[in-house]
């Protein structure tokens, strides 16, 4: 019998036996099985395996099942554990059931009863998962608001698209949603009890790249003290979504453009061939065929993915959307930070909906966020001019007080530095590129005006 989806399970025993024997069970079933001997290696190496399930030895040396219990279910109380032990009492059934275990069996483990028991843990880590996911739909985090045209054909391309197994790219510019399009494809696709992975290829260090896709093993490099499973591993079954890939190193893109094409790759300093199946979902803002031509992106690799292209409009192309965003984002900000309702009159709304919002949607969201925290029941015009930097009438405010002029220009300087920090996402090292200035001069700004990205 074989699992449909890979399901990877964790063994934490200090007997190699014991492991040996429950690895060769739960393999022979289909499972995806990783093996540590101790509790602090399965508490450190807990996010790189990210099992679905964990069976963890009572007596061991140095921590102790018990505790290693607790301190796994501190961190990642979503994963159901099974304890095993030598010895079995009631006393110590009830303390491991009150610290979350699962189950309790006893040893020698019964080959029946450890896979009744993982498929009913994984049973209920599925439930649980589903849960999430209708509550999350319930509360809208992820709802895509609007009903403007370009909106509509957004909405049926992903509905016509996310049942299927093809790779998707979408444009857009920042802000604009394109996560949002990621996560839409992937909840309705026959994947969605299963996880989706997100990669920010801008993010993360080039030298590094390769190892957070793909995984290493100990000693591939300086500071790799133990094996670590990348993203390509952890979206097993599931979908992967590389955001930035524009921001990817010529050398990271032929490998992902090899395991699209064989569906398996090896980990950085390993030669054990992996095998995956993974739904490549891939978001820029730039453009690639600008890119290709440059010779920063490979056109087989652009090919490959651009089987389904999407593009997210952005904000000023769909104005009409502002209003019910507005209205959205406010009571999804009251609800979160447990604020009575805020009403907003039709002259605030017009403001808004007049303004460029360069940083789109996402900037829409922070300034109405900052409307509801700092204006009292209703919204008005007024409120816009006040409270939005660079909003209509914010450089006029700043023009009429009585200030030096070193005030004036830090006031202006803050304003801009903030909105164009917005507009590139908060990414520091582009926003210095562009601006033709030092990042860590821009550090410097950035500390002494004490800008902070407001989080959506």
């Amino acid at each position: 019998m074989s699992t449909a989806l890979k399901h990877r399970i964790l063994l934490v025993d200090d007997e190699r036996s014991i492991r040996d024997t429950l690895r060769m069970t739960l393999e022979y079933e289909g499972y995806d099985v990783s093996d540590v001997d101790s509790g602090m290696k399965a508490i450190k190496q807990i996010d790189d395996i990210r099992p679905d399930a964990v069976i963890l030895d009572v007596k061991m040396s140095g921590l102790d099942g018990m505790e290693t219990l607790e301190r796994l279910k501190a961190t990642h109380a979503h994963i159901p554990v099974i304890l095993l032990t030598g010895h079995g009492t009631i006393e110590t059934a009830v303390e491991a059931t009150k610290k979350g275990a699962f189950d309790f069996l006893t040893k020698p483990p019964d080959r029946e009863k450890i896979l009744i028991t993982i498929r009913n843990a994984l049973r209920q880590t599925s439930l649980l998962r589903e849960n999430i996911r209708m509550r999350e739909e319930i509360e809208g985090p992820d709802e895509m608001v609007g009903s403007t045209p370009s909106m509509k054909a957004l909405k049926d391309t992903i509905a016509r698209v996310a049942p299927t197994e093809a790779y998707v790219l979408i444009t857009g510019e920042n802000g604009t949603g394109k996560e949002l399009v990621a996560r839409a494809l992937h909840r309705q696709s026959a994947r969605s009890e299963r996880e989706m992975v997100e990669v920010n290829c801008a993010a993360i260090p080039q030298e590094l790249i390769e190892s957070e896709l793909f995984g290493h093993e100990k000693g591939a490099f300086t500071g790799a003290t133990g094996q670590r499973i990348g993203k390509f591993e952890q979206a097993d079954g599931g979908t992967l979504l590389l955001d930035e890939i524009g921001d990817m190193s010529l050398s990271a893109q032929a490998k992902v453009l090899r395991v699209l094409e064989e569906g398996a790759f090896e980990r950085v300093g390993g030669n054990r061939r992996i095998n995956v199946d993974v739904r490549v979902i891939a978001a820029t803002n730039k453009e690639l065929g600008l890119e290709i031509k440059e010779g920063n992106f490979r056109e087989d690799l652009f090919h490959r993915l651009n089987v389904i292209p999407i593009h997210v409009p952005p904000l000023r192309e769909r104005r009409d959307d502002i209003p019910p965003l507005i209205r959205f984002f406010l009571d999804e900000t009251c609800r979160k930070n447990k604020l009575p309702p805020r009403g907003i009159d039709e002259a605030a709304v017009r403001k808004l909906q007049d303004m460029a919002w360069s940083g789109n949607v996402r900037e829409l969201r922070n300034v109405v966020e900052r409307l509801a925290i700092m204006v009292a029941e209703t919204i008005r015009a007024d409120d816009i001019a006040r409270y939005v930097v660079g909003g209509p009438g914010a450089l006029d405010d700043t023009l009429s007080m009585d200030l030096t002029f070193q005030e004036f220009k830090d006031r202006t300087e803050e304003m801009f530095l903030r909105r164009q920090l917005e507009h590139f996402d908060w990414n520091v090292s582009r926003t210095a590129d562009e601006l033709g200035i030092q990042r860590s001069h821009l550090y410097k700004k950035i500390n002494k005006y004490g800008l902070e990205r407001k989080e959506s």
